[in-house]
Protein backbone atom coordinates (compact mmCIF):
# COMPACT_ATOMS: atom_id res chain seq x y z
CA UNK A 1 0.00 0.00 0.00
CA UNK A 2 1.40 3.52 -1.03
CA UNK A 3 1.74 6.18 1.27
CA UNK A 4 -1.16 7.84 -0.27
CA UNK A 5 -3.45 4.92 -0.18
CA UNK A 6 -1.94 4.78 3.60
CA UNK A 7 -3.04 8.06 4.10
CA UNK A 8 -6.39 7.96 2.75
CA UNK A 9 -7.22 4.91 4.50
CA UNK A 10 -6.27 6.42 7.90
CA UNK A 11 -8.46 9.75 7.18
CA UNK A 12 -11.86 6.48 6.53
CA UNK A 13 -11.05 5.04 9.54
CA UNK A 14 -10.84 8.06 11.32
CA UNK A 15 -14.06 9.44 10.10
CA UNK A 16 -15.78 6.14 10.93
CA UNK A 17 -14.73 6.81 14.49
CA UNK A 18 -16.03 10.25 14.60
CA UNK A 19 -19.25 9.02 13.25
CA UNK A 20 -19.32 6.71 15.97
CA UNK A 21 -19.89 9.89 18.80
CA UNK A 22 -22.46 10.93 16.16
CA UNK A 23 -26.36 10.75 16.27
CA UNK A 24 -26.70 7.39 17.23
CA UNK A 25 -30.24 7.22 15.43
CA UNK A 26 -28.56 7.92 11.76
CA UNK A 27 -26.08 5.14 10.61
CA UNK A 28 -23.85 4.36 7.40
CA UNK A 29 -26.40 2.33 4.98
CA UNK A 30 -29.68 3.10 6.32
CA UNK A 31 -31.34 2.16 3.22
CA UNK A 32 -29.58 -1.05 2.72
CA UNK A 33 -32.59 -2.85 3.27
CA UNK A 34 -35.01 -0.59 2.60
CA UNK A 35 -33.79 0.70 -0.76
CA UNK A 36 -30.64 -0.70 -1.47
CA UNK A 37 -29.77 1.38 -5.01
CA UNK A 38 -30.68 4.48 -3.13
CA UNK A 39 -26.76 6.04 -2.81
CA UNK A 40 -25.84 4.34 -6.14
CA UNK A 41 -28.43 6.08 -7.33
CA UNK A 42 -27.48 9.25 -5.99
CA UNK A 43 -23.71 9.41 -7.01
CA UNK A 44 -24.79 8.30 -10.74
CA UNK A 45 -26.86 11.15 -10.99
CA UNK A 46 -24.61 13.17 -9.74
CA UNK A 47 -21.53 11.57 -11.74
CA UNK A 48 -23.86 12.32 -14.99
CA UNK A 49 -24.64 15.84 -14.38
CA UNK A 50 -21.85 17.63 -12.30
CA UNK A 51 -19.16 17.02 -14.64
CA UNK A 52 -20.82 18.91 -17.48
CA UNK A 53 -22.05 21.78 -14.86
CA UNK A 54 -18.87 21.89 -12.27
CA UNK A 55 -20.22 25.04 -11.02
CA UNK A 56 -23.50 23.92 -9.54
CA UNK A 57 -20.95 21.81 -6.71
CA UNK A 58 -20.69 24.71 -4.86
CA UNK A 59 -24.61 26.24 -4.83
CA UNK A 60 -25.38 21.73 -4.02
CA UNK A 61 -22.65 22.03 -1.10
CA UNK A 62 -24.41 25.72 -0.02
CA UNK A 63 -27.54 24.47 0.27
CA UNK A 64 -26.76 21.69 2.86
CA UNK A 65 -25.38 24.34 4.75
CA UNK A 66 -28.52 26.86 4.63
CA UNK A 67 -31.07 23.58 5.25
CA UNK A 68 -29.11 22.84 8.62
CA UNK A 69 -28.89 26.11 10.01
CA UNK A 70 -32.41 26.12 10.55
CA UNK A 71 -34.46 24.38 12.30
CA UNK A 72 -31.85 21.55 11.82
CA UNK A 73 -30.91 18.78 8.54
CA UNK A 74 -34.67 18.71 7.76
CA UNK A 75 -35.19 19.60 4.18
CA UNK A 76 -37.23 22.36 5.06
CA UNK A 77 -34.99 25.20 2.69
CA UNK A 78 -36.64 23.11 -0.02
CA UNK A 79 -40.53 23.69 0.66
CA UNK A 80 -42.23 26.02 -1.88
CA UNK A 81 -44.69 29.14 -0.08
CA UNK A 82 -48.02 27.56 -0.55
CA UNK A 83 -51.47 29.87 -0.56
CA UNK A 84 -52.70 27.31 2.58
CA UNK A 85 -52.00 30.29 5.45
CA UNK A 86 -49.77 32.40 2.96
CA UNK A 87 -46.84 30.81 4.91
CA UNK A 88 -43.19 32.89 3.83
CA UNK A 89 -40.68 29.62 3.93
CA UNK A 90 -36.98 29.58 4.27
CA UNK A 91 -36.92 30.23 0.06
CA UNK A 92 -38.07 32.71 0.22
CA UNK A 93 -36.01 34.26 2.90
CA UNK A 94 -33.28 36.80 1.66
CA UNK A 95 -30.29 34.61 2.25
CA UNK A 96 -32.03 32.02 0.30
CA UNK A 97 -32.90 34.19 -2.82
CA UNK A 98 -29.68 33.30 -4.72
CA UNK A 99 -29.89 29.46 -4.01
CA UNK A 100 -29.77 27.19 -6.95
CA UNK A 101 -29.72 23.08 -7.30
CA UNK A 102 -33.72 22.96 -6.43
CA UNK A 103 -34.66 21.48 -9.76
CA UNK A 104 -31.44 18.80 -9.55
CA UNK A 105 -32.61 18.05 -6.13
CA UNK A 106 -35.99 17.48 -7.35
CA UNK A 107 -34.71 15.42 -10.28
CA UNK A 108 -32.66 12.90 -7.85
CA UNK A 109 -35.75 12.37 -5.53
CA UNK A 110 -38.14 11.76 -8.78
CA UNK A 111 -35.89 9.11 -9.89
CA UNK A 112 -35.79 8.13 -5.87
CA UNK A 113 -39.56 7.64 -5.83
CA UNK A 114 -39.49 5.31 -8.79
CA UNK A 115 -37.06 3.24 -7.34
CA UNK A 116 -38.78 3.02 -3.80
CA UNK A 117 -41.77 5.35 -3.13
CA UNK A 118 -41.79 7.07 0.04
CA UNK A 119 -38.53 5.73 1.47
CA UNK A 120 -35.90 8.18 1.21
CA UNK A 121 -35.94 11.81 2.82
CA UNK A 122 -35.60 15.01 0.82
CA UNK A 123 -33.04 15.62 3.95
CA UNK A 124 -31.10 12.82 3.33
CA UNK A 125 -30.57 13.12 -0.52
CA UNK A 126 -29.41 16.78 0.05
CA UNK A 127 -26.77 14.97 2.38
CA UNK A 128 -25.81 12.62 -0.06
CA UNK A 129 -25.67 14.88 -3.54
CA UNK A 130 -23.24 17.66 -1.49
CA UNK A 131 -21.04 15.31 -0.59
CA UNK A 132 -21.09 13.55 -4.24
CA UNK A 133 -20.56 17.03 -5.74
CA UNK A 134 -17.71 17.96 -3.95
CA UNK A 135 -15.95 14.63 -4.73
CA UNK A 136 -17.01 14.86 -8.57
CA UNK A 137 -14.74 17.73 -8.57
CA UNK A 138 -12.01 16.67 -7.08
CA UNK A 139 -12.82 17.50 -3.49
CA UNK A 140 -13.04 16.00 -0.11
CA UNK A 141 -15.17 12.49 0.31
CA UNK A 142 -16.85 12.03 3.44
CA UNK A 143 -18.94 9.05 5.05
CA UNK A 144 -22.80 10.33 5.09
CA UNK A 145 -24.70 9.21 7.40
CA UNK A 146 -28.34 8.52 6.57
CA UNK A 147 -32.13 8.25 8.01
CA UNK A 148 -32.65 11.56 8.35
CA UNK A 149 -36.39 12.56 7.96
CA UNK A 150 -38.02 15.44 6.41
CA UNK A 151 -39.47 18.66 8.64
CA UNK A 152 -43.28 20.36 7.96
CA UNK A 153 -42.51 23.46 8.68
CA UNK A 154 -40.53 26.29 6.47
CA UNK A 155 -40.37 29.75 8.07
CA UNK A 156 -38.55 32.56 6.29
CA UNK A 157 -37.76 34.17 9.99
CA UNK A 158 -36.02 31.71 10.85
CA UNK A 159 -33.71 31.60 7.78
CA UNK A 160 -33.10 35.46 8.36
CA UNK A 161 -31.64 34.85 12.00
CA UNK A 162 -30.12 30.92 11.89
CA UNK A 163 -27.89 31.74 8.50
CA UNK A 164 -25.26 33.69 8.96
CA UNK A 165 -25.28 36.43 6.87
CA UNK A 166 -21.98 37.75 4.80
CA UNK A 167 -21.13 40.93 6.57
CA UNK A 168 -21.29 38.96 10.03
CA UNK A 169 -18.50 39.84 12.71
CA UNK A 170 -16.51 37.25 14.78
CA UNK A 171 -18.63 37.31 17.61
CA UNK A 172 -22.03 36.97 15.84
CA UNK A 173 -20.73 34.02 13.57
CA UNK A 174 -19.17 32.46 16.89
CA UNK A 175 -22.72 32.45 18.81
CA UNK A 176 -24.63 31.13 15.23
CA UNK A 177 -21.84 28.25 15.21
CA UNK A 178 -22.13 27.40 18.75
CA UNK A 179 -25.74 27.36 18.97
CA UNK A 180 -25.71 24.53 16.30
CA UNK A 181 -22.96 22.60 18.17
CA UNK A 182 -20.23 23.81 16.07
CA UNK A 183 -17.33 25.42 17.39
CA UNK A 184 -14.78 27.66 16.11
CA UNK A 185 -12.38 24.59 14.32
CA UNK A 186 -15.77 24.33 12.17
CA UNK A 187 -16.31 27.52 11.82
CA UNK A 188 -13.10 27.64 9.67
CA UNK A 189 -13.33 24.55 8.00
CA UNK A 190 -16.76 25.21 7.25
CA UNK A 191 -16.26 28.42 5.47
CA UNK A 192 -13.40 26.63 3.82
CA UNK A 193 -16.01 25.79 1.17
CA UNK A 194 -15.78 29.49 -0.34
CA UNK A 195 -13.17 27.71 -1.80
CA UNK A 196 -15.48 27.25 -4.75
CA UNK A 197 -17.97 28.81 -6.33
CA UNK A 198 -19.04 32.78 -6.67
CA UNK A 199 -21.11 35.28 -4.86
CA UNK A 200 -23.00 37.99 -5.76
CA UNK A 201 -21.62 42.04 -5.32
CA UNK A 202 -24.95 43.07 -3.27
CA UNK A 203 -23.21 40.19 -0.88
CA UNK A 204 -20.04 42.80 -0.52
CA UNK A 205 -20.46 45.42 -2.12
CA UNK A 206 -20.87 47.59 0.71
CA UNK A 207 -17.56 46.75 1.85
CA UNK A 208 -16.65 48.63 -1.66
CA UNK A 209 -18.56 51.35 -1.46
CA UNK A 210 -20.77 52.37 1.94
CA UNK A 211 -18.53 50.18 5.05
CA UNK A 212 -19.31 53.83 7.34
CA UNK A 213 -23.22 53.24 6.94
CA UNK A 214 -23.33 56.92 5.26
CA UNK A 215 -22.59 56.02 1.53
CA UNK A 216 -19.24 56.40 1.10
CA UNK A 217 -16.47 54.46 2.59
CA UNK A 218 -13.94 51.06 2.11
CA UNK A 219 -13.52 48.44 4.71
CA UNK A 220 -9.92 49.31 5.57
CA UNK A 221 -9.42 45.45 6.08
CA UNK A 222 -9.71 44.41 3.20
CA UNK A 223 -6.56 44.64 0.87
CA UNK A 224 -6.59 47.61 -1.10
CA UNK A 225 -5.51 46.00 -4.71
CA UNK A 226 -8.02 43.29 -4.43
CA UNK A 227 -10.81 45.64 -3.46
CA UNK A 228 -9.36 48.10 -6.67
CA UNK A 229 -9.43 44.83 -8.73
CA UNK A 230 -13.46 44.35 -7.41
CA UNK A 231 -14.63 47.87 -8.05
CA UNK A 232 -12.47 47.72 -11.93
CA UNK A 233 -14.20 44.52 -12.94
CA UNK A 234 -16.77 42.84 -10.62
CA UNK A 235 -18.83 45.11 -9.06
CA UNK A 236 -18.38 49.04 -11.07
CA UNK A 237 -21.52 50.50 -8.87
CA UNK A 238 -22.60 50.62 -5.18
CA UNK A 239 -26.25 49.48 -7.06
CA UNK A 240 -24.65 46.72 -8.76
CA UNK A 241 -27.22 43.60 -7.49
CA UNK A 242 -26.81 41.25 -10.26
CA UNK A 243 -22.72 40.78 -11.28
CA UNK A 244 -20.62 38.00 -9.70
CA UNK A 245 -17.32 37.79 -8.10
CA UNK A 246 -15.31 34.59 -7.59
CA UNK A 247 -14.70 33.43 -3.75
CA UNK A 248 -11.78 32.26 -4.26
CA UNK A 249 -9.83 34.20 -7.09
CA UNK A 250 -7.77 32.36 -9.94
CA UNK A 251 -8.48 29.09 -8.24
CA UNK A 252 -12.90 29.02 -7.93
CA UNK A 253 -13.33 25.75 -9.13
CA UNK A 254 -10.67 23.84 -7.12
CA UNK A 255 -11.19 22.49 -3.43
CA UNK A 256 -8.03 23.35 -2.04
CA UNK A 257 -6.15 25.92 0.59
CA UNK A 258 -5.90 28.77 -1.89
CA UNK A 259 -9.01 30.06 0.10
CA UNK A 260 -7.14 30.27 3.59
CA UNK A 261 -3.98 32.00 1.50
CA UNK A 262 -6.21 34.49 0.71
CA UNK A 263 -7.47 35.56 4.01
CA UNK A 264 -4.01 35.84 5.34
CA UNK A 265 -3.52 38.30 2.46
CA UNK A 266 -6.47 40.02 3.82
CA UNK A 267 -8.55 39.43 0.60
CA UNK A 268 -11.42 37.27 1.67
CA UNK A 269 -14.53 38.40 0.06
CA UNK A 270 -16.72 38.90 2.50
CA UNK A 271 -17.04 40.05 6.11
CA UNK A 272 -17.50 37.31 7.86
CA UNK A 273 -14.23 35.68 5.69
CA UNK A 274 -12.27 38.70 6.81
CA UNK A 275 -13.12 38.08 10.30
CA UNK A 276 -12.19 34.65 10.93
CA UNK A 277 -8.79 36.30 11.19
CA UNK A 278 -9.97 38.95 14.02
CA UNK A 279 -8.92 36.23 16.91
CA UNK A 280 -6.12 34.34 17.88
CA UNK A 281 -7.79 30.90 18.19
CA UNK A 282 -9.46 30.91 14.12
CA UNK A 283 -5.94 32.66 13.03
CA UNK A 284 -4.06 29.65 14.67
CA UNK A 285 -6.20 27.11 13.28
CA UNK A 286 -5.94 29.48 9.45
CA UNK A 287 -2.12 28.78 9.42
CA UNK A 288 -2.65 25.33 10.51
CA UNK A 289 -4.33 24.61 7.43
CA UNK A 290 -2.24 26.43 5.18
CA UNK A 291 0.79 25.24 6.32
CA UNK A 292 0.00 21.38 5.95
CA UNK A 293 -0.77 18.57 3.34
CA UNK A 294 -4.17 18.83 1.65
CA UNK A 295 -4.80 15.71 2.71
CA UNK A 296 -5.26 17.14 6.36
CA UNK A 297 -7.56 19.75 5.14
CA UNK A 298 -9.81 17.26 3.31
CA UNK A 299 -10.35 15.31 6.26
CA UNK A 300 -10.74 17.73 8.79
CA UNK A 301 -13.14 19.40 6.29
CA UNK A 302 -15.20 15.92 5.96
CA UNK A 303 -15.41 15.69 10.23
CA UNK A 304 -17.03 18.96 10.57
CA UNK A 305 -19.50 18.63 7.73
CA UNK A 306 -20.18 14.54 9.16
CA UNK A 307 -20.69 17.07 12.46
CA UNK A 308 -22.74 19.40 10.63
CA UNK A 309 -24.72 17.33 9.25
CA UNK A 310 -25.87 15.70 12.50
CA UNK A 311 -27.60 18.88 13.54
CA UNK A 312 -31.06 18.72 14.92
CA UNK A 313 -32.20 15.69 12.72
CA UNK A 314 -35.58 14.13 13.12
CA UNK A 315 -34.98 10.66 13.24
CA UNK A 316 -37.59 7.97 13.78
CA UNK A 317 -40.92 8.45 13.72
CA UNK A 318 -40.59 12.50 13.70
CA UNK A 319 -41.39 14.36 10.64
CA UNK A 320 -42.30 12.59 7.60
CA UNK A 321 -41.16 11.41 4.07
CA UNK A 322 -42.07 13.73 1.69
CA UNK A 323 -43.21 12.39 -1.71
CA UNK A 324 -41.91 15.71 -3.42
CA UNK A 325 -39.51 17.98 -1.59
CA UNK A 326 -41.41 21.36 -2.58
CA UNK A 327 -44.56 20.38 -0.28
CA UNK A 328 -45.57 18.72 2.79
CA UNK A 329 -47.74 15.70 2.15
Amino acid sequence: MGVSSKMMMMIFLGLLGFIGLAEAQLKLGYYAQSCPKAEAIVQDYVHQHIPHAQSMAAPLLRMQFHDCFVRGCDGSVLLNKTEVGNNDTEKTANPNLTLRGFGFIDSVKSILEEECPGVVSCADIIALVARDSVWTVGGPWWPVTTGRRDGRISNASEALQDIPPPFSNFSSLQTIFASKGLDLKDLVLLSGAHTIGIAHCSSFNERLYNFTGRGYGQDPSLDSEYAANLKERKCKTPSDNTSIAEMDPGSHRTFDLSYYKLLLKRRGLFQSDAALTKSLTTLSYIKELVNGPLEAFFAEFGQAMVKMGEVQVLTGSAGEIRKHCAFVN
